[in-house]
């Protein structure tokens, strides 16, 4: 209650279409989590659904009634009677990244060992739950310096790392799956770009992203039978509640040892969502809701530690577009219901339903939305002359998808896919330089947005920095690992041709790093940067 005797609004109507927003995000997040491992990667989807669900839905379940206590602390403390809570979700890019990079190709190296395949799963799913809780403590750590690494890392390196993986994984793979059922994922789609991206309110203000999923589930039921969906079709699943409780454990220290190698992709993952925690909290505080940075950092940092010991395989973190949401009219009525949802549906086992129910093609829309807005914002956040790094940030991830469906036996048979590692000629192998290129591929971009913008600046010196970190980088497998799984090495114990990527990166970095040290005592290189509107444009 304000000085004026009003009392805090916590709930209103705007928190309905806030809610189905919030909560919808989530499901997409978990619908493709569940997709890529169990039809991608064969996982077995009891372990998914009982094991992975629950503990990744009580981080949700934390973080969103955290941040509505934080709502409600906040307007009391303003006497602000409109205060609208800082959205919290599963994180999209990582939460990809991990099913694509980490508990995929786990899974399959572990069952390529001899493993059983549930006890390859059970240790995947171990392996999920230690790079959680390390990026947790990561982050604890981080909250505490992320204004820091914020201000020494270009933007172009920061932003442009994710908006590769907006590109390659979040983009490309669910417009396969809208194109895999045109009718239906198109009309999905259109429903999206018309309210999310055209920004048109549909009749009656209807949720933009409720209509795009009741739209496109009931076009899949109706003309599923007939043939006209595409694809085949699936009947409605049978209600089996997948029910399991989410209690603390340490049994993610048997695959703490095996996450280790996974820590260029959850290191580069942490520090993005700090960094992003620090945007949206200024950008809440632009539309009027003066948050505390610290808070909200430590908030998602713990929320991420707890999903981790509690089973999850994804981390969370504070959503971009709170200022949307406060203007859809929303308050903290919608982070409580989305936390109760999504958490009780862990728990409970209903959101494994829905997962189940609601086909991809009709979710894959808010992914790509969710691309564009990554790809877009690094572009617009960044400075202009720093578009070129951005865009060269985006590669590694290209590469990462690449050897993603080079390395699925369905697609190269295993026998070829090792000739092709091989193989000899002028350079090196094609096969073996795509996967190095995209192993480590976030910390990989991150570093090459960075030095490229340094470049661009003419901080010559600097960027030698960055690429000397490459060199020893790529020189242990941290980024460039020749291994298909990406491991960490000691380059000297390597055998045959993948020997030779460690040491020839390492001194192709060194070699650009020298040369740019040597060009920094010329006049020309002191000179001012370019005029973006000329950066691309030939001499002469």
């Amino acid at each position: 209650m304000d000085g004026t005797g009003k009392k805090y609004e916590w709930f209103v109507i705007g928190d309905i279409n806030g809610f189905f927003g919030l909560m919808f995000d989530n499901l997409t997040v978990l619908s493709f989590l569940a997709g890529v491992l169990v039809f991608g990667f064969k996982f077995p989807a009891d372990i998914v659904y009982s094991r992975m669900f629950p503990g990744t839905a009580i981080g949700v379940l934390f973080g969103d009634m955290v941040y509505t206590w934080m709502a409600f602390r906040l307007a009391r403390k303003t006497g602000n009677t409109s205060v609208t809570a800082m959205p919290l979700g599963l994180d999209t890019p990582s939460t990809i990244g991990m099913a694509l990079v980490v508990l995929g190709p786990a899974f399959l190296g572990l069952k390529a060992e001899g493993m059983p395949e549930r006890e390859a799963a059970m240790l995947t799913w171990q392996i999920g739950m230690a790079t959680v809780v390390l990026m947790g403590v990561l982050k604890l750590i981080l909250s505490f310096c992320g204004g820091w690494v914020q201000k020494i890392v270009p933007q172009a390196g920061l932003l442009g790392s994710l908006a590769g993986v907006g590109l390659a994984l979040i983009g490309f793979i669910p417009l396969a799956d809208i194109f895999g059922m045109p009718l239906v994922g198109l009309m999905a789609l259109g429903l999206i770009l018309y309210t999310l991206i055209a920004g048109i309110r549909l009749p009656r203000h209807f949720p933009g992203v409720l209509a795009c999923v009741l739209v496109g589930t009931a076009l899949y039921y109706l003309l599923g039978p007939t043939g006209w969906a595409g694809g085949t079709y699936v009947s409605p699943p049978a209600i089996a509640l997948h029910m399991s409780f989410p209690v603390p454990t340490l049994g993610f220290m048997h695959g703490f040892v095996p996450a280790l190698k996974y820590l260029p992709i959850a290191v580069p993952f942490a520090i993005l969502t700090v960094v992003g925690g620090i945007n949206v909290t200024e950008s809440a505080r632009v539309a009027g809701d003066n948050f505390n940075t610290r808070d909200i950092l430590l908030t998602e940092a713990v929320a991420t530690f707890v999903a981790g010991i509690c089973g999850g395989v994804a981390q969370s973190t504070p959503y971009i577009g709170q200022p949307a949401y406060k203007r859809m009219g929303a308050r903290a009525g919608y982070t409580l219901l989305t936390g109760l949802f999504i958490g009780l549906g862990g728990i409970l086992g209903y959101v494994s339903f829905f997962v189940e129910l609601i086909p991809r093609a009709v979710l894959a829309p808010i992914l790509v939305f969710v691309a564009l807005d990554i790809m877009a914002q690094a572009f617009i956040a960044c400075p202009p002359k720093h578009a070129v790094a951005v865009a060269f940030a985006y590669f590694p991830t290209v590469a990462r998808l690449l050897s993603i469906k080079l390395g699925n036996p369905e697609f190269v048979p295993a026998e070829t896919f090792q000739k092709l590692m091989v193989a000899q000629g002028r350079s090196l192998p094609e096969l073996l330089v795509t996967i190095a290129l995209g192993n480590g591929f976030i910390l990989t971009g991150m570093l090459w947005g960075a030095f490229l913008a340094e470049l661009i600046d003419r901080r010559l010196k600097i960027s030698a920095v960055y690429l000397g970190v490459l060199a020893v980088f790529s020189f242990f497998g941290v980024v460039h690992s020749c291994s298909p799984e990406g491991n960490i090495y000691l380059p000297w114990l390597l055998t045959g041709i993948a020997r030779k990527i460690p040491y020839q990166f390492a001194l192709g970095y060194v070699g650009l790093a020298v040369m740019f040290l040597l060009l920094s005592a010329t006049s020309a290189s002191r000179e001012p940067p370019l005029d973006p509107e000329h950066q691309l444009k030939p001499e002469g």
